[in-house]
């Protein structure tokens, strides 16, 4: 495995919430440079540092993935996880239906 891939990707929404996998630190770093400047912030900032960090062989790969996750919770770019969609609707699809 390369040094700055991560062991489980996060999975971010993108263009019409459609979900996209981000496998390594090289990944977040591209989708945190294409982040639009007029929404950056300090969460955005961390996150970009901790990326170039990383693949300068500073910090691990999963410090910066922790961080670029913490940024795309913080914007709201989390995908739900799939288990957790699948077990939603084998709650609603199960239970009592009132017409």
């Amino acid at each position: 495995m390369k040094p700055d891939m991560f062991r489980k990707p996060v999975t971010i929404l993108v263009g019409l919430g459609l979900p996209a996998e981000v496998h390594s630190v090289m990944d977040a770093y591209r989708h945190l440079v294409e982040w639009p400047t007029s929404f950056r912030d300090a969460a955005h900032s961390i996150a970009l540092k901790a990326c170039q960090a990383a693949l300068r062989g500073e910090i691990e790969a999963e410090t910066a993935r922790g961080l670029f996750a913490a940024f795309a919770e913080k914007h709201e770019l989390l995908a739900p996880e799939t288990s957790a969609i699948t077990a939603s609707r084998m709650r609603s699809d199960s239970g009592p239906h009132v017409q």
